[in-house]
């Protein structure tokens, strides 16, 4: 597997709605070729606790009280999982094991007959820890067929995959997009669309007039527009104006 370059800022860890949705939609169909299985299919990064991603058809109820109370931090399923690679059947008694106390999810997980599970496990070279869980209620036998774990196991593996290959394939098409413009031509767009004058800028950069209207008009010309005031409202429709004092 690729290595992710991912953003530091935990709110936008792995957030691109439209890929989630098509990799939730993929899990699904997957998981009902098995049967009706409450799931979740997590990545954690092991670096940085805040960062932290779920797609499931959990309880609502409990998905917002994970979520709340930064759960995450104190799950023992992740402290289990990090210091394993084969996957693991849980029940109440893990909490009672390990001495901690989500009361909270464990009544709403009673609430909804989910008082136990299988847990399968992927640790990637992103330092990320994937897992998929499945629940197991009323209906469900603890235990799972070899042939069905497998074939939850090799789901978490593809289903990783396509998440991280579509979060680096997206990275691309965004490094492309800011690499369109030179870097004078990056800094002269960003002062223009500060509303900034030629004679300004040519100030602000120590050139002159002229080589600011030069590069202004290549920017024009990249874009395929007729003139800079439409190149700066595609070039901030498409995020490809650079805030030069963040670097």
């Amino acid at each position: 597997m690729r290595y992710l370059t991912s953003n530091n800022q935990p709110n936008l860890f792995l957030n691109d709605q439209n890929i989630n949705h098509v990799i939730k939609a993929s899990l699904e169909r997957e998981i009902n070729k098995i049967g009706p299985l409450k799931y979740s299919y997590s990545v954690f990064d092991k670096n940085n606790p805040n960062r932290y991603f779920c797609l499931s058809n959990y309880p609502e109820e409990w998905v917002e009280i994970y979520k709340a109370e930064s759960y995450q931090y104190v799950d023992p399923l992740i402290k289990k999982s990090l210091n394993r690679t084969l996957p693991f059947y849980w029940d109440e008694n893990i909490l009672i094991n390990l001495k901690l106390t989500l009361k909270k999810i464990m009544n709403a997980a009673k609430n909804a007959d989910c008082g136990g599970g299988h847990t399968f496990i992927l640790h990637d070279l992103n330092h990320y820890l994937a897992r998929l869980n499945v629940i197991v209620d009323e209906q469900n036998s603890p235990e799972l067929e070899t042939q069905i774990k497998e074939k939850l196991q090799m789901l978490l593996m593809v289903t990783h995959n396509k998440l991280i290959d579509a979060y680096i394939e997206r990275g691309n098409e965004e490094k492309k997009a800011t690499e369109i413009f030179t870097t004078r031509e990056n800094e002269i767009l960003y002062w223009v669309s500060l509303g900034k004058t030629y004679f300004e800028i040519a100030m602000i950069l120590g050139i002159k007039t002229g080589t600011v209207k030069f590069h202004m008009s290549n920017v024009v010309k990249k874009l395929c527009v007729c003139n800079a005031k439409q190149a700066i409202r595609v070039s901030a429709e498409l995020g490809l104006i650079n805030n030069l004092s963040s670097g």
